[in-house]
Order: C-alpha cells, then sequence, then structure tokens
C-alpha cells in the first residue's frame, strides 16, 4: 500500500508540473481564505495545523516547514481521492507563550491533526496542549526529548536530540574524523544541551578525547574569543557544535580571523547557514554535519521535490522542509490505512494515529523504512553530509 500510494502521488506531480503550485505566502491547490487556511476542490477535508518562527531570527526554519508541507498537501490534494487536506500554520516567533497562543487559535479553527511546532522549546509547550486535548501531532523538527516525553500522541519525525548527539560522536569516531575534540554549545537552549549531553557520553564510550568544553548563553552569543581560543590552546583537530546556525556562523568567522582552521562537525540546526543574509559561504567550506536530508540526492523523489520548492520559493529546501513534506505524506498514508474520514473527530483520529504510527514503516524524503516507538521517537538513519563549493555533500 505505501509503495503504490506515493506512486500514485509522484505520478500526480509529475503530470499536473507545477499547475498547482501556490502563492508565496505558502501556496494553495485552489484559493487561499483570508486566515491563511488552504482550500479544496472537493470540500471536505483534515485540518492540520501548526506552528513556527515565520517571523523573526529563526525564521528560516518556520517558513521551510510550512513551505514543505504546502507542497504535500498540494500534491496530495491535486489526486481528487478521499483524503484532501486544509493546511494552516501560525506563527510563533520561535517564543513558547507565543506558541501556545498560535496552537489555541489552530484550535478555535478546528485543528483535527498536528505538525506540532518548529522548534523544540515551543514545540515542548504545544505538546502539553497537544496531550491534554487529545490533538495527535507530528512534529517534523522539534527534537527535544521533553517535547515527546510522556506524551503518548505527540510524535517526531526529527531525529530527537539525544540521538542526534550519539550519532555524532559515532560517526566521528568511526571515521576518524578527529583526535582531540572541542565542543562549544549553548547552555540555556534545550536543543544544544540535549545534544551536548549525549554525546559527552557516547564520546567518552568511544575514546574521544574531549580538550575544551565550552558555553554560552542568550546574552553573551556575539563573541566567541573565549570559547575559540580554549579550543585552539587546546590543540583541537575538531569542534563539535551542537547549536542553530545563527552562533555557529559567528564562530566559523571569528576562529577564521585568528587563523584557526580545524575541522567543524555540527547538527541538523546548521542547516541554513550556506543562505543567511551577511554570511560569506566560504567560511563553511568543508564543514560536516549529520542530516536526514540531501538536497543534492539522485533519487527520483527528492530531484522532483527539489525542483518544484526552487521553482516556487526560489530557494534550495533544507531539511526542515522535506521533514514536513514527510510529516504530511506520513499523515496520508496513516489516513489511508485507517480508512479515517474528515468528518471525524480530534479524539478519534488521534487514537486511530497512535495505532498507524506505532505499526507502519514509512519511506519518504528523510528516510527510508522509516518506523516510530510508543513514544514517538523515530527511527531513520542519518546520512553524513559535507560543504562543498557551497553546497551539501554526501560522505557516505
Amino acid at each position: 500500500m505505501k509503495k503504490k500510494l506515493l506512486c500514485m502521488a509522484l505520478a500526480a506531480a509529475m503530470a499536473l508540473g507545477l499547475c498547482a503550485c501556490g502563492s508565496d505566502d505558502g501556496g494553495t491547490t485552489d484559493a487561499s481564505t483570508d486566515d491563511g487556511t488552504t482550500s479544496t476542490a472537493t470540500g471536505a477535508a483534515f485540518k492540520i495545523g501548526g506552528t513556527g518562527p515565520l517571523t523573526g531570527s529563526a525564521s528560516i526554519y518556520g517558513v521551510a516547514a510550512k513551505n514543505g508541507a504546502q507542497i504535500a498537501v498540494d500534491e496530495i490534494n491535486a489526486l481528487g481521492g478521499d483524503i484532501q487536506f486544509e493546511l494552516r500554520y501560525e506563527d510563533d516567533v520561535h517564543d513558547a507563550e507565543k506558541a501556545v497562543n498560535a496552537y489555541n487559535t489552530l484550535k478555535d479553527w478546528g485543528m483535527q491533526l498536528s505538525l506540532g511546532s518548529v522548534t523544540s522549546k515551543p514545540g515542548e509547550a504545544t505538546s502539553v496542549e497537544n496531550y491534554a486535548d487529545r490533538i495527535f501531532a507530528l512534529t517534523p523538527s522539534a527534537s527535544s526529548q521533553a517535547t515527546i516525553e510522556g506524551k503518548d500522541n505527540v510524535f517526531q519525525m526529527c531525529f530527537m536530540d539525544p540521538n542526534q548527539g550519539a550519532a555524532s560522536a559515532q560517526y566521528i569516531a568511526e571515521q576518524n574524523l578527529g583526535t582531540k575534540i572541542a565542543i562549544i554549545w549553548k547552555n540555556d537552549d534545550v536543543y544544544s544541551k540535549g545534544i551536548h549531553d549525549t554525546f559527552l557520553e557516547e564520546a567518552a564510550a568511544r575514546g574521544l578525547e574531549i580538550v575544551s568544553d565550552t558555553t554560552f548563553a542568550d546574552g553573551n552569543d556575539t563573541d566567541f574569543s573565549v570559547q575559540v581560543a580554549d579550543a585552539q590552546d587546546n590543540g583541537a583537530d575538531l569542534v563539535f557544535l551542537p547549536m542553530y546556525y545563527q552562533p555557529a556562523s559567528l564562530i566559523l568567522s571569528q576562529a577564521n580571523s585568528v587563523g584557526y582552521a580545524p575541522k567543524w562537525f555540527g547538527v541538523d540546526g546548521m542547516d541554513g547557514i550556506l543562505t543567511m543574509e551577511g554570511f560569506d559561504p566560504a567560511l563553511a567550506e568543508g564543514v560536516m554535519l549529520l542530516t536526514p536530508f540531501n538536497a543534492d540526492a539522485e533519487d527520483e523523489q527528492t530531484q522532483a521535490f527539489v525542483a518544484k520548492y526552487e521553482e516556487q520559493f526560489g530557494e534550495t529546501p533544507n531539511q526542515f522542509a522535506a521533514d514536513a513534506y514527510d510529516c504530511i505524506y506520513a499523515y496520508y498514508e496513516a489516513l489511508t490505512n485507517a480508512e479515517a474520514t474528515p468528518d471525524m473527530d480530534a479524539e478519534t483520529l488521534c487514537g486511530l494515529m497512535q495505532e498507524q504510527f506505532t505499526t507502519m514503516t514509512f519511506s519518504g524524503l528523510t528516510g527510508t523504512n522509516v518506523t516510530w516507538d510508543e513514544t514517538g521517537a523515530v527511527s531513520k538513519e542519518p546520512k553524513g553530509m559535507v560543504i562543498q563549493n557551497g553546497a551539501y555533500v554526501g560522505m557516505d
């Protein structure tokens, strides 16, 4: 059934070309209403809502997720089948309190299925609401463990933070990428801290030597001279950066200014650094990271998605866009298998989705044979990437 559904969707997308493309504010299949929802040709549709930073410093993540989800919605709605979607994203500006307000707006709208929140701190806040309201959530990228912990109806398409930390240490050790490791991390960010802590644990188990372990927080995240000097003075030949791309861009720039050129290894939050306004992409040359998505992959599904995304939005999609695209298709598969109908209430759909997501296997842009356990954590293989000539290139 999975392969049949995917083939139907791809066939429709290829046949329609770009005729289903939407507007710059997210795109629709037929028409966009004043409140940002997507109308469908057949009328009855499942209402899917999500929150993310659509404005502000983290907007590259939220906008990408919204765009990726919209492409998938347009493709599925174009099939004209029983499964149709209305998609609505609300701006949370990467703020937990605003995310809860945005969630409540979506709830009042009639949201039946949720994409949770795009970033971790807002995701932790809205997941509490999802759990209390029995609205099933599948977040593309809120990767903290607390987002799903103790919530049987909140699932992740992304790697959980502890998994990223352990996988990064394992990859560095197995590929012999460095002998003396420095870590620079953000101590008031659950995303950075979660990855840091499990990286340390796995690094010890793998025999990696940590020679420098320095940190920063909001308010002192523009001058990294102390952290860079500590790594350099202790002879670190690889620096691990479990953080988002904004502070990472400053670290790369300031290290370059003092002639420090170790290997750099990041995580999925660094996806977006190449398109950051005012940043010289040449400074990211050679940066390595683990990510579930490679826009340069040669498989037909990835190439079709990238081409459509670039045509609609004028840039190459990052992994946040790909994860959100996969979320919509995972919902499509689960709803189809469950024989769900859009007249079902959110609580009924929640029970069906819990059953489907803990038993089904899904293949998409960000992984093949993807599964979930009862905690909502995803199991899929990360890909090693390196930035070469201003693009991500697979290392495996």
